[in-house]
């Protein structure tokens, strides 16, 4: 398998744990979560990193500044994904956020699955473009980095996933340095116009 997914720090997974035997999960709004006959268990945890765009992306300007907002598990009822719950940072540590279900949910799971197929290995993490509204499988080239430190390395992939924003293929893996740029151009707020009055 060419995937090495990097363990959750351990009070971010018993968080989820706790939530999972909790009254979260019938106050959830997951119907899917919530409908489960049976036991729940948290697996596949990916580092979410989000793209930070006060800087610009650009190859002058080097690789792109992320920050950590957390750790996504996906929550598996039977044989399939039901529901994702994620973790945030806060100053006591790390604690359950929320359980979420959506078409992030399967796009994330398929995603996984063609990174699977690949030929080299890879450390899989999430990474958000809020502005854009986008979600992507960051597929890392170092294996052995701290998943919760770094920045994209022009040769790694992203995978967007679906929904993806108009004109970017989702599930279509893409290099950092082919994608960044054409993300770039979408982040540049339109020029003022000029008033002729």
């Amino acid at each position: 398998m060419p995937l090495h997914v990097s363990p959750a720090p351990a009070p971010a997974l018993r968080s989820v744990l706790a939530a999972l035997g909790s009254a979260a999960v019938r106050e959830a709004h997951t119907p899917a979560l919530r409908s489960v006959q049976g036991p729940l268990s948290p697996e596949l945890p990916l580092p979410l990193h989000v793209l930070d765009v006060r800087d610009p992306i650009s190859p002058s300007a080097g690789a792109p500044r992320t920050r950590l907002a957390g750790w996504r598990f996906l929550i598996r009822g039977g044989d399939r994904p039901v529901a994702a719950a994620d973790t945030v940072l806060t100053p006591d540590g790390w604690a359950f956020s929320h359980f979420f279900e959506g078409p992030y949910l399967a796009s994330t799971e398929r995603a996984l699955r063609q990174a699977e197929s690949m030929a080299t290995r890879h450390q899989p993490r999430l990474l958000s473009v809020p502005d854009l509204y986008m979600l992507t499988l960051w597929l890392h080239g170092d294996t052995e980095a701290d998943p919760a430190t770094g920045a994209p390395a022009p040769a790694d992939l992203l995978i967007p996933l679906a929904p993806a924003p108009p004109g970017i293929a989702s599930h279509l893996p893409y290099r950092v340095a082919d994608l960044l740029p054409v993300l770039s151009l979408r982040l540049v707020p339109p020029p003022l116009l000029e008033s002729t009055a």
